[in-house]
């Protein structure tokens, strides 16, 4: 018995359009959560453990990471 192997063809544009609006979503997201950090009081920064710095440095990298 042979096995055949289906060439490997990109994903239908459909999924392509999915997976972009997904990462859009993310990216979104993680803004918006940078955003919220960075409204925190110093107070309130402390109670879940982090610094100023802290905040402002996630704040600062950028969306990809």
């Amino acid at each position: 018995m042979t096995l055949h192997v289906l060439p490997r063809t990109a994903p239908p544009p459909a999924r392509r359009l999915r997976r972009l609006l997904a990462w859009i979503a993310h990216l979104r997201e993680q803004s918006r959560q940078r955003d919220a950090l960075l409204s925190l009081s110093d107070h309130e920064l402390r109670d879940i453990g982090i610094s100023r710095y802290d905040a402002v440095t996630e704040a600062r990298k950028p969306l990809r990471r």
